[in-house]
C-alpha cells in the first residue's frame, strides 16, 4: 500500500468538515462559543461587558454538558467590585434568554453573565459579554481548531464503525495515519500559543501554558489566572526562591492566615515573605474556593505545584535552556531526562518531603517533577510552543526537528480519553503500535477529530468511507 500523502489528514478534516463561509453577518454555532469561552481564547486582559465595565475571569466555570446554565461554579470580578461567584450562560443572541425561557427557569436565577456572540445591549438585567470584539484570534483562524474542540459526548463501551477498516490497515500505514493525527493536534495547539503570543509575548505564552499543564485538569484556569498575574520578571529579586514561592502561593489565595498544625515555621516564613508584599496584588488575589482540590493525587496539590513554578522565575527561567535544549541533538529518550532536568527543580528541602504546607512529612522524598508530568509539559506546552516559534519565524528546519521529537517523544500515562479512544478506533484491541506519546496523541485526536463530532452509533461520521476510500485508492 502508498505511502500516506503528508496532507491526507488535514484533507480528511477539510473533507468532512468543510469550513463555514465566513461574510459580515456569520453566526458561529452556540458549540463555537462555548468552546470561546470554556478554553478563554480571548483577549483576557481586555475584556468589558456590553454595558462597558471591566471583566476580570478568575475562573470561567466548569463545562455543563446536562440540563442548566452552560457553565457551572465561574468566579468573575467586574469592575473593582468584589469576587463574584455563579454561573454563566451562553447564547448565540440576547433574545436568546427569553427565547429559551431562562428568565422563568430556576435552574438560571444564578447566572452571574450572559454571554453572546454579538450585540450593543443585553436586556436580560444581568452583565453580558460580547465575545466577537474580544477573540485572541480571527474567527476564520480558530475554525479548524474550534471544529476539533467542539466534541458531542459519547457514552464508553461502543465500538465505533471505523473499528473494522482501521484494524484491516496494514500496520505501517495505520501508524502513519495515527502519526498524521498527531501533527494535526500539535499544530492546533501551536496555533493556540501563537494566538496568545500576539498579545502577551512568546516568554509569557510558554509561562502560562506551563502553569496550566501544571493544574491538571480541574485547576488549569486558577493556574493560568495565577501565571497572569504573577510571571517572569515579577519575582521579589533573584534567586529568592521563598519570596517567589511566596508570591505564587499568596496570589493563589492558597496561603490563609491561620497556620496549619504541621510545618507552622515553614508557613510562618512564606507568610510574612506574602504579607509584605501583598499590597501589589489588592483586588487580584483568587478566591480558594477557585481551587478543586478533593480526589487529586497528592503530588498534584496546586501548593505543591506552584512551589515547582517559584523555582523557574527565581534565577533560572527555563525560556533560553528550551531554546538550548531543542538545538542540542540526541535520541527522545536523552531528550525527555534532559527536559525534566530543565523543569525540574534544584534542592528544595521543605517541598520534596511535603505534599502540602500542612502535611506530615514524607519518608521519602519526592522530586517535584515526574517524568508522566514532564511528558504532559513536554507535548502540550513546550513542542507546541517551539513549533509556534519555527512557524512565526519561518524557519522550516527548526519545525522538522520539533517534529521529530515529538513523533519521538517516549508514551505518557494511559487515562480515561485515551481508552476511551482505543475502545471507539480500535474495539480495545492493542494493535502493535509505537509506543510513544505522539501514538496517545493521535488516537486521541482521530477520537476528538471524528467521533466527538457524531453519536454513539457513529450517525454521519465519515471515517470509515475516508479510510476505506484511501484503501480502495479512491483518497480524496
Amino acid at each position: 500500500m502508498p505511502k500516506l500523502p503528508a496532507d491526507l489528514y488535514r484533507r480528511w478534516i477539510e473533507t468532512a468538515f468543510p469550513p463555514p463561509a465566513f461574510h459580515d453577518g456569520f453566526i458561529p454555532p452556540e458549540r463555537w462559543l462555548q468552546q470561546i469561552w470554556r478554553h478563554q481564547r480571548l483577549l483576557r486582559d481586555a475584556l468589558r461587558t456590553i454595558e462597558g465595565e471591566e471583566l476580570r475571569v478568575l475562573h470561567p466555570g466548569f463545562w455543563n454538558r446536562a440540563a442548566g446554565p452552560d457553565f457551572r461554579g465561574a468566579i468573575l470580578r467586574f469592575g473593582e467590585s468584589t469576587v463574584v461567584r455563579g454561573d454563566v450562560e451562553i447564547d448565540l443572541v440576547p433574545a436568546g434568554w427569553k427565547g429559551h425561557r431562562h428568565a422563568v427557569n430556576p435552574a438560571y436565577r444564578n447566572v452571574v453573565l450572559h454571554v453572546v456572540w454579538d450585540a450593543d445591549q443585553d436586556g436580560t438585567g444581568r452583565p453580558a459579554l460580547a465575545l466577537r470584539g474580544h477573540l485572541d484570534a480571527p474567527l476564520a483562524e480558530m475554525a479548524p481548531w474550534l471544529s476539533a474542540e467542539a466534541p458531542r459526548t459519547l457514552p464508553e463501551g461502543v465500538r465505533g464503525q471505523c473499528c473494522g477498516p482501521l484494524r484491516a490497515l496494514p500496520a505501517d500505514t495505520l501508524d502513519e495515519l495515527v502519526r498524521l493525527a498527531a501533527l494535526a493536534r500539535l499544530e492546533r495547539k501551536a496555533e493556540a500559543f501563537a494566538a496568545r503570543a500576539r498579545h502577551a509575548g512568546w516568554h509569557r505564552s510558554l509561562w502560562e501554558g506551563l502553569l496550566g499543564g501544571l493544574g491538571y485538569r480541574n485547576n488549569t484556569w486558577p493556574m493560568r489566572r495565577v501565571a497572569e498575574l504573577v510571571g517572569p520578571g515579577d519575582a521579589p529579586a533573584p534567586e529568592d526562591l521563598e519570596g517567589a514561592q511566596a508570591s505564587l502561593l499568596g496570589v493563589a489565595g492558597l496561603l490563609s492566615a491561620e497556620p496549619p498544625r504541621r510545618n507552622p515555621a515553614r508557613f510562618r516564613a512564606l507568610w510574612d515573605r506574602w504579607w509584605r508584599d501583598r499590597d501589589r496584588f489588592h483586588g487580584s488575589i483568587l478566591p480558594v474556593d477557585a481551587w478543586r482540590l478533593g480526589g487529586m493525587r497528592p503530588a498534584n496539590h496546586p501548593q505543591r505545584r506552584l512551589a515547582l513554578a517559584a523555582h523557574w522565575i527565581s534565577g533560572r527561567p527555563p525560556f533560553g535552556a528550551i531554546d538550548a535544549w531543542m538545538a542540542a541533538g540526541g535520541d527522545a529518550v536523552s531528550a525527555s531526562e534532559a527536559l525534566r532536568g530543565i523543569l525540574g527543580a534544584g534542592a528544595d528541602p521543605f517541598w520534596e518531603r511535603h505534599w502540602t504546607l500542612g502535611s506530615a512529612s514524607l519518608e521519602i522524598g519526592q522530586p517535584l517533577l515526574g517524568m508522566a508530568r514532564a511528558t504532559d509539559l513536554a507535548v502540550n506546552a513546550v513542542l507546541p510552543w517551539l513549533l509556534a516559534r519555527a512557524t512565526a519565524g519561518g524557519d522550516p528546519a527548526m519545525r522538522r526537528r520539533v517534529e521529530e521529537r515529538y513523533i519521538g517523544w517516549p508514551a505518557g500515562e494511559e487515562n480515561s480519553v485515551l481508552r476511551l479512544a482505543r475502545q471507539r478506533l480500535l474495539g480495545g484491541a492493542r494493535r502493535v503500535l509505537p509506543r510513544t506519546a505522539a501514538t496517545q496523541q493521535g488516537l486521541m485526536g482521530l477520537e476528538r477529530d471524528f467521533c466527538g463530532h457524531s453519536d454513539a452509533l457513529c450517525s454521519g461520521c465519515r471515517l470509515p468511507d475516508l479510510v476505506g476510500g484511501w484503501m480502495a485508492g479512491a483518497a480524496p
